[in-house]
């Protein structure tokens, strides 16, 4: 377990006293986070354009209560240098490869800049003409972003009150238009800094994002772009609440639980605001929540969208950003999708309730080993005293299978946050196992109304909700309009140019079909979250029971195969699900067939 920092200058900080061997497979002892001004020895290293994580020119050299949003500040934890140990000692000739090594390289390459060869003999000219070809690259990329050129007479800079590598963030005030008078954030991105095309478009990309998500309470608002010869300036809402990470301290390391669940009802609100719009933001943690005031009911901001992302349903993206403690496993094999924020969510809630860092380790290394092998440890204090349904909410967004976390919507509904009065949102999550159900073939279908039979009464809350978010018509049933209805009322103008139509067209299936909340709920089910729970053996019981007095009949290891999509080669694992006696389905087959095979090429591993 690691302990929680606020930001110091530009230095990131570990501990001395309190570091932790990585093993792997192993339980981390927790580390209480520290008060809001640690003693002790400490180890430094400053942050630099080699560092393997974005730095942000949100970042607050004073560390306390910013005004601004304070985007992605340096890991706090660095590799550090040790004296080598003889070859003899280890029982492998060389400690196997960091799972660092390639997030450096494509961090280096986001920022421009190669990784450092070592070589024997140095070249003369080598070095100078890389220099040179890179200069000359420089000069020819195209900054001109189109933004509006009249930054000083609209605006007023103050002091400054972040710096970051990319640049640095300043009050300002509006000198006239709609918010004359208005106290503004400005961060300034310096375009000396974008030395490739991939660092453009990053700016690009952030002030879209910006743009496009305008509105929800909990997002900071984005009020307009400029730029001149050598800056970008993004204009914002200004929050001079100070950082979630600045709270948590003040509050000696944790919240109460009820404290804790207003914070993440917002931090869910927001997300699945974003995902819905086809967002993902690839770097929540606290310091990039900010607080409206200093009061303490203030309202939550989610800030820096400089690491976010558009995502399409059905893509999986590669690029490994974002900060070393709240990386998800599925971000370090390089293949992931909206489920990466939830566990982002998920180390947060666990910092809130306990005070300590569910991974932890003394290198990022060694984080990165920790999130990818370790377990949080759920037995030490003050876990004993947490109620059972705020520990069941954490493992259900810590589950290292992505497909078996909760959605953000769904996660409003859990029963430790569960409240009448909340707001839960519209699921994108439902459109896509919809139309998944409606491409299976029938025994896939009759399996799942089978198990949509024995789903809980928790269960059941979210489905309700989303069924009744598509406003069934007078007959109590659904079309594919009530799901094209239900997405434009709920899309930004952005999503609406972008992604409704393909969305929809994907739902062709639907075209002529109307379905009741029964074949909702067996459509908008998902085996692998249903696997999660604790109660899954008894749901999957009595689903089977149902599929064998409804759907369970003869079937060959070959029709099995088809139905499946499956060739030749899983034939005889194929077998096993096939009772001898009467050739159907047993047990072990129909829960597996549930939720099919994954074959994977050993070729391809990470």
């Amino acid at each position: 377990m690691g302990q929680c920092y606020g930001k110091n200058s530009t230095v990131s900080i570990v501990r001395d006293d309190n570091l932790v061997p990585i093993a792997a497979a192993a339980t981390y002892p927790q580390s209480p986070l520290p008060s809001a001004t640690p003693t002790g020895q400490y180890y430094a290293s400053s942050t630099s354009a080699t560092s393997p994580w974005h730095s942000s020119p949100y970042h607050n050299p004073q560390g306390s209560n910013s005004p601004l949003p304070a985007g992605v500040s340096p890991s706090p934890a660095r590799s550090t240098s040790s004296k080598s140990t003889p070859r003899r000692f280890f029982r492998r000739p060389f400690p196997p490869p960091s799972p660092a090594k390639h997030i450096k390289a494509s961090l280096l390459k986001r920022q421009g800049r190669q990784p450092a060869r070592q070589t024997s003999i140095p070249e003369e000219d080598g070095g100078g003409a890389e220099a040179d070809q890179q200069q000359q690259q420089h000069e020819r990329l195209d900054k001109s972003f189109g933004y509006n050129k009249n930054f000083l007479a609209k605006y007023e800079l103050g002091k400054e009150v972040g710096r970051g590598h990319f640049g640095h963030t300043c009050s300002a005030k509006v000198k006239k238009g709609d918010l004359k008078g208005q106290q503004v954030a400005v961060k300034i991105i310096s375009k000396s800094k974008m030395t490739t095309p991939i660092s453009i478009e990053d700016v690009r990309r952030e002030v879209k994002i910006l743009k496009s998500l305008s509105g929800h309470t909990n997002l900071v608002k984005f009020y307009d772009a400029c730029e001149d010869p050598n800056n970008v300036y993004v204009i914002m809402e200004l929050c001079e609440g100070g950082e979630l990470l600045d709270r948590i301290l003040s509050r000696g390391g944790r919240y109460t639980e009820e404290d804790a669940k207003a914070i993440i009802l917002q931090i869910l609100g927001v997300v699945s605001f974003c995902h819905l719009q086809g967002v993902i933001h690839r770097d929540l943690k606290p310091e990039n929540f900010l607080f409206t005031t200093k009061d303490e009911d203030a309202t939550m901001k989610l800030i820096d969208f400089g690491l976010s992302d558009f995502v399409r349903p059905d893509e999986r993206l590669n690029d490994i950003v974002g900060s070393a403690f709240y990386v998800a496993p599925e971000v370090l094999h390089r293949s992931y999708t909206l489920e990466a924020d939830i566990w982002s969510i998920g180390v947060i809630t666990f910092i809130l309730l306990c005070g300590s860092r569910p991974f932890w380790a003394r290198t990022e290394s060694g984080i990165f080993r920790a999130v990818l092998r370790a377990d949080p440890n759920f037995d030490d204090a003050p876990w004993p005293e947490v109620s059972p349904e705020a520990k069941d909410f954490v493992k259900r967004l810590l589950n290292k299978d992505h497909r078996k976390r909760m959605t953000a919507a769904q996660a409003l509904t859990h029963p430790w946050l569960r409240d009448e009065t909340s707001i839960v949102p519209l699921d994108i999550l439902i459109y896509k196992l919809v139309k998944s159900f409606f491409r299976a073939t029938p025994l896939k279908r009759a399996a799942l109304k089978c198990l949509s039979k024995a789903l809980t009464e928790d269960e059941l809350v979210y489905l309700r909700i989303q069924f009744k978010l598509l406003e069934p018509n007078k007959d109590g049933r659904i079309s594919l309009d009530n799901f094209k209805m239900s997405l434009m009322r709920n899309a930004t103008d952005a999503m609406k140019e972008s992604r409704v139509a393909e969305i929809l067209s994907s739902m062709g299936q639907l075209s002529y079909k109307k379905i009741d909340f029964e074949e909702f709920c067996a459509a908008a089910i998902s085996t692998y979250q249903l696997e999660a729970l604790e109660g899954w053996e008894q749901i999957a019981t009595t689903a089977f029971e149902f599929f064998e007095q409804e759907a369970n009949r003869i079937i060959s290891v070959e029709e099995l195969a088809r139905e499946m999509n499956l060739g030749p080669t899983v034939h005889s694992i194929l077998r096993d699900w096939i009772r001898k006696s009467d050739g159907k389905l047993s047990f072990l087959g129909y829960t597996k067939f549930l939720h099919g095979v994954t074959v994977r090429n050993p070729s391809t591993r990470q």
